[in-house]
């Protein structure tokens, strides 16, 4: 019995560059809502970008956001339900290192914020008209007035290059993750961690719940659901890990 479905947004939810969810996701949502079974988008967006994707049903769901740093409750807005903080020091080192390399911009995450510090100005229209993220501009990483919940490089000529010079430097302090063509994910939690915190409040095993993804960074978070599905439009090596796979997540839906 499902009691729970998660899913990634981009290249899952959102396929080849759209910008709005699929309106029969709404009416899936309300509903396995009517069933008892509750939605919660899974992404490295933030909470109010999120919101303003499904915002025909925003107040009834929960958010698992920043690739799992942060999760919500449901609500208007809704309680934060789990944060995990990644250490000052280690994520301005971080900061300075991806703002060093000629063609990476630097995003500082807090809790419903995208801090930046642009190199070039087309960062900022990108996190904030196209993404739809709230954004502060900082002029350098140690202006962060808040906690760092997850450091991101966005890579212009791809995260491809960049994670094999950041990725192995990093990885006995945080998670990294190709979390999209140009984007490199640092966090301490993960959609694994997310999901478990979720898992714990709801009371829900994760045997029961449901779970959508197409790339690496929603990895941790498919091994841990009783039901994974991959895109078919997933990397072959993905792929070959999980036999449950769909074009549209909807199509799935409807069959619950």
């Amino acid at each position: 019995m499902i009691q729970l479905v998660v899913s990634d947004i981009d290249g899952t939810l959102l396929q080849d560059g759209a910008n709005a969810i699929p309106p029969a996701i709404f009416e899936q949502i309300a509903r396995l809502k009517e069933r008892g079974i509750r939605f919660c988008p899974a992404s490295g967006r933030q909470y109010t970008s999120l919101r303003k994707l499904f915002a025909p049903v925003a107040d009834q769901l929960y958010y698992l956001c920043e690739n799992g740093a942060v999760v919500y409750g449901p609500g208007a807005p809704g309680p934060i339900l789990s944060r995990t903080e990644m250490d000052r020091d280690l994520s301005l080192e971080l900061c300075r290192e991806i703002l060093a390399h000629p063609r990476c911009e630097v995003l500082i995450s807090g809790a419903n914020t995208s801090y930046l510090c642009p190199k070039e100005g087309d960062i900022v229209s990108l996190i904030r008209d196209f993404v739809g993220n709230n954004v502060a501009l900082l002029p350098r990483p140690e202006d962060m007035p808040e906690p760092f919940v997850k450091v991101s490089a966005y890579c212009r000529d791809g995260a491809r290059g960049v994670e094999p010079e950041l990725a192995p430097r990093w990885s006995g302090h945080f998670h990294a993750a190709v979390a999209g063509e140009k984007w490199l994910d640092f966090t301490l939690a993960d959609k694994g961690v997310g999901l478990r915190r979720l898992c714990a409040v709801l009371g829900v095993p994760l045997e029961q719940v449901m779970a959508f993804g197409d790339n690496y960074n929603d990895l941790p978070m498919l091994e841990l659901a009783g039901r994974p599905y991959l895109m078919e439009s997933a990397a072959e090596e993905l792929r070959a890990r999980f036999p449950l796979r769909c074009h549209r997540v909807e199509d799935v839906l409807a069959g619950l």
